[in-house]
Formats: structure tokens, sequence, C-alpha cells
């Protein structure tokens, strides 16, 4: 209970004075991690929806080639492609994210292409794990199948000699 308070002053001590202003009077981190996750959620949609206006609203001009233009926008559809990937494409996603160099649609293609592909072999050697045995316990072909007899008074009874 003790670590959830200074975590909670630590974060609140840490902002700026007109973030300490509007968090100082949360109870828990909980509460916290809810206030700052609807904050910035609400504030993520908002530049998603500002995004989108700026692509609806996109206008070429003279000053600039239409190749340039055509370019920018091609920048634009890809950030929106990516952001549409599937759930399973996370980690794809996060690396074209964090690419500093844009790409082209056709490059952004041959990518997408590679990375389907090896989705897809890793999905059927998956698939394959338990035909190609990789799970599967052998037994050791030098220990025999019988058990051997240990030796007690009562397996092997002292042979009587007659004179």
């Amino acid at each position: 209970m003790a670590a959830k308070y200074v975590l909670l002053s630590d974060y609140i001590e840490s902002t700026e004075d007109d973030l300490y202003n509007v968090y100082s009077n949360v109870k828990t981190s909980k509460e916290l991690w809810d206030a700052l996750e609807k904050k910035y959620k609400t504030e993520d949609a908002r530049m998603k929806k500002f995004i989108v206006a700026k692509f609806l609203d996109y206008k070429m001009i003279d000053s600039k080639t239409v190749v340039t233009q055509v370019q920018e926008l091609q920048v634009t559809q890809l950030a929106a492609i990516i952001e549409k990937l599937p759930p399973l494409w996370k980690e794809f996603k996060n690396y074209l994210k964090h690419k500093r160099k844009e790409m082209t649609v056709e490059d952004f293609m041959v990518r997408l292409r590679i990375e389907e592909d090896n989705k897809a072999t890793e999905k059927r050697s998956r698939g394959n794990s338990a035909i190609s045995g990789e799970n599967i316990v052998a037994k050791d072909p030098t220990k025999s199948k019988r058990r051997k007899k240990a030796s007690s008074p009562k397996s092997n009874p002292p042979k009587k000699k007659f004179n």
C-alpha cells in the first residue's frame, strides 16, 4: 500500500506546476492512470481526426511540382495504412512507425509482402510442430523394455548341495 503512495507522490512531484494542480487531488495510482489514459487517448483521437481532415482538405498548388505533392500525399496514405494493420502486426507496425527514412509505396508493398510471407511461414511451422516431432519425447533405444529382477532372498533362493 505504501508503494502506491510513493509512486503516486513521485509522479505528481515530478510533473510541472500546472499538471500538479490538476492531478494533486488524485487519491490512488489507479485513479491517476485512468485520468491520464482518458486525457491522452482523447488527444490521440483528436490528432487522428486532424490528420484525416488535413488529408481530405489537401489542395495541390502551382508553386510545388505535382510529383512532390503526390509524394507528400503518399506519406500520409502510408501512415494511415500502417495504423490500420491488424493487431497481430503490432511489432511490424511499431517498426514502421519508428523508421526515420520515408519510404515509397512500392518499398512499403515489398516490406508488406515479406512480412506477410514470414508470418505465413511461421504459422505453418507452428502448425506442423506436432507432426515434425519437436515436442515429442522419444524413448531411449539403449534401455531395455524389460525390468531387471532385483536380487533378493525371495527371488533367488540358495541352491542346496547334495552330497
